[in-house]
């Protein structure tokens, strides 16, 4: 346990720097150590990858995973994989995989990069795994980077460690391409064990927070053991993904809009400029991202639809309301009073936040 920690220690310390994920569309399919779900909700991803035998059987062969992940405070999740039809160990048909993960560092949070960290344990190596992951996104391209720390399912008391990196091409709002390569620094010829690729073409369905990606790689399942060991085999497959907002079901629900309230600002860019200072904030994964603004008074805070459904900014005492803001576009208001002013989502009411204005200095 010693002689791990120390590994994984030395991986952070050296892990590529230069180079998240709620969506499909922010990463790719074997590299997606800083994807945290938003707290407070359930994000359950089915993967299911084929083989086909050669001729004249062409049998084919699935090999399900079932990825489980709940979202905690302080953008941390625990959670676990379990793949039906593993081939990493002859000791065990199947595969489980527990984990702890954590992103201290977010481009959403106003961080120069995503950084995140896992720690998990896995039935099938009877061992601990682990990996530092950063990404960042330029414009339309975001960049992963992972180093990972393997217990050798072959080898009792061996470490393995992996390194990768992926590439994911923003082509629209609903549809991304994406690819990445890991390897073993050291991988067992007589295994037949060989880099690991996958590629795959990400949509997000439209009105809905679900997405869906087709892939190629050489790899079995979406564990850290798994997605870091490549074979001869080419398989194919989906992901898709389905987020569970308990609040929707457990948390008080917002009451109805008030026949007073006041008319529906535009849903676009199309208000007048901000005067002042400003705040950008966002909605992405059924959440407000920050869900607590403190400004001061005269300050524009601009808010915009990074989901691929509508959301609004409406406030509590019905002060104001932007009406539906469409994906992609955004919605600005200037506090000029301080106060403290509640808001919430009218399609969504599980989705809240405040904004705190102060005296202007």
């Amino acid at each position: 346990m010693t002689r791990f920690l120390s590994h994984l220690i030395i991986c952070s310390w050296l892990a590529p720097v230069p180079l998240a994920a709620q969506s499909l569309l922010d990463r790719s399919p074997n590299v997606s150590g800083d994807w945290v779900a938003p707290s407070g909700t359930v994000q359950f991803n089915f993967l299911h990858r084929f083989i086909r035998s050669d001729a004249p059987e062409r049998k084919v062969t699935g090999f399900p995973t079932f990825v489980i992940g709940a979202g905690l405070p302080h953008r941390t999740q625990l959670g676990f994989l379990y793949a039906t039809n593993s081939t990493l160990s002859p000791r065990y048909p199947n595969e489980w995989e527990f984990y702890g993960r954590w992103l201290p560092l977010s481009q959403d949070a106003g961080a120069p990069v995503d950084l995140g960290g896992q720690l998990g344990y896995n039935l099938a190596a009877r061992g601990l795994d682990g990996e530092i992951s950063v990404a960042r996104a330029l414009g339309r391209v975001r960049l992963l980077g992972v180093t990972r720390l393997l217990d050798d399912p072959s080898e009792d008391g061996k470490v393995d460690v992996a390194v990768g990196g992926g590439l994911v091409l923003r082509l629209h709002r609903y549809i991304a391409l994406a690819g990445d390569v890991v390897t073993l620094t050291d991988r067992d010829s007589a295994l037949g064990e060989k880099a690991a690729w996958s590629a795959g073409l990400h949509l997000a369905i439209p009105g809905t927070p679900h997405t869906l990606s087709l892939q190629a790689t050489n790899t079995n399942t979406a564990t850290l053991q798994g997605s870091s060991r490549g074979s001869s085999q080419r398989r194919y497959g989906f992901e898709f993904t389905i987020p569970f907002t308990l609040s929707r079901y457990f948390g008080r629900r917002q009451p109805p809009p008030a026949p007073t309230a006041a008319t529906p600002a535009p849903a676009a860019d199309s208000s007048a400029a901000p005067t002042g200072e400003s705040f950008k904030a966002g909605m992405k994964s059924l959440s407000f991202q920050p869900n607590r603004i403190e400004i001061t008074a005269g300050t524009t805070v601009s808010w915009t639809n990074n989901d691929p459904l509508e959301h609004s900014v409406t406030a509590v005492d019905r002060s104001f309301d932007s009406g539906l803001i469409p994906a992609g576009a955004t919605w600005r208001h200037t506090f000029t009073r301080p106060g403290t002013y509640r808001f919430f989502c009218q399609p969504h009411p599980f989705m809240k936040g405040v904004v705190i204005v102060k005296e202007a200095s």
